[in-house]
């Protein structure tokens, strides 16, 4: 009788991982999936995703700071910072210290920046269209996968 050192290998969670039963590996590659549909539809507003998400959050609310702009895309300064000088150059946004704080920076939306909100507000539908869900579909999901980045989160690893 040949010996396995390993335990019941019917048990899922004891055998080697195999990337397509990967749940980090699902999330991962439908990220890719997702990225390049964006680019895509980003390429007529000559926004890469990144620089789609700081818009969306300052079409929503003008007038950040960096640390507010990083705690709604989860991304820290030091991340942050770099893309928003770009984008300043870009005149998609200004750039200014706070006047009662010169510490903290203020990102507000330029002319340019404000007239791509009009042009963009197609892409959602776009997207729902390329996951061939229905709007309810992809609500759940959404909950689903913000749930779950809570629970990442909160574990501390």
């Amino acid at each position: 009788m040949e010996t396995n050192n390993t335990p019941d290998s019917g048990d899922a969670l004891s055998r080697v991982p195999q990337l397509d039963q990967q749940l980090c590996f699902a999330l991962y590659s439908t990220s890719l999936a997702m990225n390049k549909l964006y680019r895509k539809l980003l390429r007529k507003l000559d926004l890469t995703y990144s620089q789609y998400l700081v818009m969306m959050v300052l079409w929503e609310r003008d007038e950040l700071t960096v640390s507010d702009l990083g705690e709604k895309l989860f991304l820290d300064s030091a991340t942050l910072t770099p893309l928003l000088k770009r984008m300043e150059q870009a005149e998609l946004v200004t750039r200014t210290r706070s006047a009662s704080d010169e510490r903290q920076v203020i990102i507000a939306l330029s002319e340019r920046g404000s007239a791509l909100r009009e042009q963009a507000k197609a892409i959602p539908a776009c997207v729902l269209e390329a996951t061939g869900c229905n709007l309810d579909q992809v609500v759940g999901l959404k909950g689903q996968l913000d749930d779950l980045r809570g629970q990442l989160m909160k574990s501390g690893i």
